[in-house]
């Protein structure tokens, strides 16, 4: 009679073991998940915490306050906001066009641009001087308006314009993108005229990822080297400060200058981002 009952509680043993164990895995999978991520966050947010921690007030107040030491700050935001807004009457549209698909051969439009996106930035100003250079048609057409694009601010726009443009642009056709074609095909049936209804519907819905692809193209342009060391070398912006003062006095006295690049390009791009989290998180309220 006992051998009859034995498998009764061993079937029972195991039904609740079971649900157990599977806790437990996934337990251990979310504690290696999260411990795989902070490992990845770490190594990518380390190089901020090394400049950090390098740099004391003292040795960022003895940079900063010799004679010049900002004027590479203003060149940089100059350039920077001139940058921004080519990017915006210029780009805004044809992001627009390409996310609605008013082109023709639109798939053909998006391949030039991502091209552009995938040039190594020191590529783009080897070949801006054949595009612009002084001894080129586009240079004596940019002659002609009394512009040169060499060694000048106007070229130190262009290589910053050639290095954020393609990031804005996709951005902004990944914003328009995003709206759902129902709510304007709603606000037309109301008898919106098209104007009003990208007023608004589209550029509401749109304006946060509009603005993360403004402030990443900020970013990009406030950290442009590559094309800007090639077509732009004067007047001189934070990075080609960073540059000759690594080159010069090495490494410890570029470090005050590398804070003064982040913190000018930083804030943007989390405010945008910050902006972002919020509308996604109405929207779903």
């Amino acid at each position: 009679m006992s051998s009859l009952l034995e498998p009764v509680p061993r079937a029972v043993d195991r039904r609740h073991a079971e649900p157990r164990n599977g806790t437990h895995l996934r337990a251990l999978q979310r504690g290696l998940s999260i411990g795989g991520a902070a490992i990845v966050w770490l190594l990518l947010v380390a190089p901020i915490g090394v400049l950090v921690g390098h740099l004391t007030p003292r040795s960022v107040w003895d940079a900063l306050r010799a004679p010049g030491a900002l004027d590479p700050l203003a060149v940089s935001l100059e350039s920077g906001g001139i940058t921004l807004a080519i990017l915006l009457v210029a780009g805004l549209p044809l992001g627009w066009m390409l996310a609605r698909r008013r082109l023709p051969l639109h798939r053909l439009w998006e391949t030039g641009i991502l091209c552009t996106l995938l040039l190594p930035p020191l590529v783009i100003g080897l070949l801006l001087v054949f595009l612009v250079g002084p001894l080129t048609p586009g240079g004596h057409a940019l002659a002609f308006l009394h512009l040169n694009a060499t060694n000048t601010l106007f070229a130190l726009v262009v290589a910053e314009v050639y290095e954020s443009a393609p990031i804005f642009v996709l951005g902004v056709q990944a914003a328009f993108g995003s709206v759902d074609p129902l709510l304007e095909q709603q606000a037309w049936l109301l008898g919106d005229a098209p104007r009003t209804v990208v007023r608004r519907v589209t550029l509401p819905l749109a304006a946060p990822g509009i603005a993360m692809a403004l402030a990443v193209a900020w970013a990009r342009a406030m950290g442009a080297f590559g094309a800007v060391i090639i077509i732009a070398y004067h007047p001189y912006g934070l990075p080609l400060q960073i540059w000759t003062t690594l080159q010069e006095t090495g490494l410890a006295s570029a470090l005050p200058f590398a804070l003064v690049l982040l913190v000018v390009a930083l804030p943007l791009p989390v405010l945008a981002y910050a902006w972002s989290v919020h509308a996604r998180a109405r929207r779903r309220g």
